[in-house]
């Protein structure tokens, strides 16, 4: 039969020092926690992202999503219409239809806007373009959105293709429209 008393036993920790390590470990998990959420945000200060469902991408749009990711990190240049010499926001939506969808369009984001077929914001698919107003005039922006209420786009001010959500304050404030070329 085995004798408890017999048995090494480790030292234990003093103990003052465990309720102040489990003070420790619930204030890092309260940290943590605090980390993972997004504070409370009114629909008007979400702007379209508020009332977006997930909705099935058709395939060509789920190409055009893609390869709007590939171009991540490619570099912003004004007029820019190829990958190599650096894309702004319209030459990049030009580039990515033509690449990714064989589907042909052209023009400053405000011609782009004149065409496709508008749709409500709770509808945006992946490949749907989202335009903004940016410089104070309608539809000096565009983007490619990806679902998950993200887009990506060729901004001037960080001079690189990247993803941005549809809620960031800048730009939800700036939405003006949504299109899709898809069915």
């Amino acid at each position: 039969m085995l004798d408890a008393a017999a048995l090494p036993l480790a030292p234990a920790a003093p103990v003052a020092a465990r309720p102040l390590g489990a003070v420790a470990a619930l204030c890092a998990a309260l940290l943590l926690a605090a980390c993972g959420t997004t504070p409370l945000q009114s629909p008007e200060e979400r702007g379209p992202a508020a009332n977006m469902q997930a909705l099935p991408a058709t395939e060509t749009g789920n190409e055009v999503a893609i390869y709007a990711l590939s171009l991540i990190d490619t570099g912003y240049r004004f007029g820019g219409k190829n990958p190599s010499a650096g894309l702004d926001c319209s030459g990049m939506v030009s580039y990515i239809f033509g690449q990714a969808a064989n589907y042909k369009i052209s023009g400053s984001a405000a011609d782009i806007a004149r065409k496709g077929r508008q749709i409500d914001a709770s509808q945006l698919r992946a490949g749907d373009l989202v335009f903004f107003n940016t410089m104070n005039k309608p539809f000096s922006h565009v983007g490619i959105y990806l679902g998950d209420g993200r887009f990506v786009h060729a901004p001037s001010t960080n001079g690189r293709v990247h993803i941005t959500r549809m809620d960031n304050p800048y730009f939800a404030k700036r939405f003006e429209m949504a299109r899709s070329y898809f069915n």
